[in-house]
């Protein structure tokens, strides 16, 4: 049977000492989320994580969302610990306290989500997916709209979804064809059918609030034409309590590589009553605000999926025996050594672990800079975070994922043949994670939208916004000689990706195909050197604290030997994938369509 633990040391020393909460408790909404809050809410988030909810998560997959005549049962245990969870506090951390929530900082909320995802996955999708519906309804709805559905919303006594696909239509949005008459008393009539929707179905709460894209009778073609429509499963009446049950059902739920304990539903819209949500025909801003939530939130389940993986390869890795160290025996009196010995599973095993701490860590400093985006006390300063969050959400989304799906895999092959064996629990996490590469926007959507949209932002504001700080601490730590080496080599790449960046953009402005051949390089390029700006930080922190506090000698070192592998194991990936974006387009572009069916 899998396990999980929340990783608690570690994350606290990359939210307080590395990146550095410091910026949000200067807020006065956040006066008293002192350090002590913190660690007693990630510890109490852990316990219940892993003790409530990972048991679940391998029964869950075994036993399957079940569709009957349009009603959907979860795997059981899920309603039951779904009602814990809520009761708990877990729904509403970081909403604001008029409407019920803790108003607790974004960043308590995402390494919470982080633990949520990587004990179970599958639930965490009932309860995720509302964060971003309730960001929807907060940023663009009426007060009658806020004061309606986002106290329950918040509390969890309500989920919610968002509902863009069509059986036609997948990314293409302009082709949606659903549509919104208008009933002539403030409300809408729904009709349409919409296809993998997460959540839209099940027996956990009493209400789901469905937000809907689809066009009014005068709406012009394409995007511009869409309208974002709040469409509750119950109708709820004007004085909150619950009315007639809406004109709309789940037709059936998808049959999935993974994920078998959350519903995706195909959903059927008859006339189904809902409201306009924001302005007319502009229903694409509400729904980026909601894409946006969820691509960081997508970026932390790819992420939290390869921390359990990790977790369980590496206590394989001490528990089975196999062969003998190459130089000879390194547990002589064992018939055999723990395969812990063995340079391909530390390799595999190191690969893991600097991919997560570094990225926890970028989790962690842009989550705090989506709180500066919106309550940083000058323009400039909620300008700055907010062009940094831009700037990283498709990295976080793309990179996350794309590394969720491998490090998952390089899990089940620590294993070997047991990896396979669906009692050991590892083939589950390559399966459940891999649809993080698709969803929110495909891997390849993120990537033309880092080199399409982000990097010609301001001029090249946003990007400034990663570069300078970073050029700044590479200036700083040169003189440093315990890391000098690794600042050497991450300004290498530094420049690498800054070479990219103006043929990138030199490239694109020419022919556009040259910017979407290079952009997965790019952003996988942007991705590395990002970490290696986090993985000095880590480094020189655990120094300065492994010199001021020996008894914490094996946790910093351990730190530091990881960053050293990351320099050298993994940073040198920069300069393949900056040959391949220089190859431009042509290699792609030259063949004809037809030569590629030539067999």
């Amino acid at each position: 049977m899998p396990s999980y633990k929340a990783p608690l040391q570690t994350v606290n020393f990359l939210l307080h000492d590395v990146i550095g909460l410091d910026r949000l408790q200067k807020l006065p909404q956040n006066a008293e989320v002192n350090r002590e809050l913190c660690d007693a809410i990630l510890e109490a988030a852990g316990t219940f994580m892993a003790e409530e909810l990972h048991p679940l998560n391998m029964s869950g997959d075994q036993e399957g969302c079940k569709w009957n005549n349009g009603e959907v049962t979860t795997p059981k245990g899920f309603k039951e610990a779904y009602k814990n969870y809520i009761e708990g506090g877990w729904s509403g951390l970081s909403a604001p306290t008029q409407y019920g929530g803790q108003g607790l900082p974004t960043v308590l909320n995402t390494l919470v989500g982080e633990f949520l995802a990587s004990a179970n996955l599958s639930f965490s999708l009932y309860p995720g997916l509302t964060q971003g519906a309730i960001h929807a309804v907060l940023k663009i709805g009426d007060d009658k709209l806020k004061d309606k559905f986002l106290p329950k919303m918040i509390a969890g006594t309500w989920t919610g979804t968002m509902n863009l696909t069509e059986p036609h239509a997948g990314t293409d949005l302009g082709l949606l064809r659903a549509k919104a008459e208008p009933n002539g008393d403030g409300t809408y009539s729904i009709t349409g059918t919409k296809i993998f929707i997460s959540c839209g179905e099940h027996d956990c709460t009493e209400n789901i609030i469905h937000l809907v894209l689809a066009r009014l009778p005068d709406a012009p073609p394409g995007v511009k034409g869409i309208s974002l429509f709040v469409v509750p499963k119950v109708w709820v009446n004007d004085d909150g309590s619950l009315g007639e049950r809406n004109t709309l059902s789940c037709a059936s739920i998808e049959h999935k590589m993974g994920l078998h304990g959350s519903s995706t539903c195909v959903m059927n819209y008859e006339g189904a009553k809902g409201y306009l949500l924001g302005e007319a025909h502009k229903g694409l801003k509400g729904m980026f605000i909601m894409m946006n939530e969820a691509r960081l939130w997508v970026g932390v389940q790819g992420f939290a999926v390869a921390e359990v993986a990790y977790q369980n390869a590496l206590n394989y890795a001490f528990d089975r025996l196999q062969a003998r160290g190459l130089n000879g025996p390194v547990y002589p009196e064992k018939p055999a050594d723990p395969i812990i010995v063995h340079p391909e599973i530390r390799k595999n095993l190191l690969t893991m672990k600097a991919f997560l701490d570094a990225y926890r860590a970028m989790i962690i400093d842009t989550a705090i800079h989506v709180d500066l985006a919106e309550h940083a006390p000058t323009h400039e300063e909620r300008q700055v975070s907010e062009d940094f969050v831009a700037l990283m959400i498709p990295i976080i989304k793309a990179y996350g994922t794309d590394m969720g799906h491998e490090i998952a895999s390089l899990g089940m092959q620590v294993h070997g043949g047991m990896g396979y064996i669906r009692e050991m629990g590892a083939e589950q996490f390559a399966r459940d994670v891999r649809i993080t590469q698709i969803y929110e926007g495909t891997n390849g959507i993120q990537a033309l939208d880092l080199v399409g949209r982000k990097l010609g932002m301001g001029f090249g504001r946003a990007l400034r916004r990663f570069f300078h700080p970073t050029l700044e601490m590479l200036d700083e730590y040169q003189s440093n000689t315990f890391i000098v080496e690794q600042t050497f080599q991450l300004r290498k790449a530094l420049g690498k990706l800054q070479q990219a960046t103006v043929l990138v953009a030199q490239n694109g402005l020419r022919d556009k195909n040259e910017a979407g051949a290079a952009s997965t390089d790019y952003l996988r390029i942007f991705a590395l050197v990002a970490m290696g700006a986090y993985w000095l930080k880590i480094m020189k922190v655990a120094h300065e604290k492994m010199e001021s506090d020996p008894s914490q000698k094996d946790f910093f070192e351990a730190k530091i030997n990881t960053g050293k592998f990351f320099f050298d194991r993994m940073l040198p990936e920069v300069q393949g994938r900056f040959a391949s974006l220089t190859a431009g387009a042509k290699p792609l572009m030259t063949m004809t369509e037809e030569q590629f069916r030539v067999a």
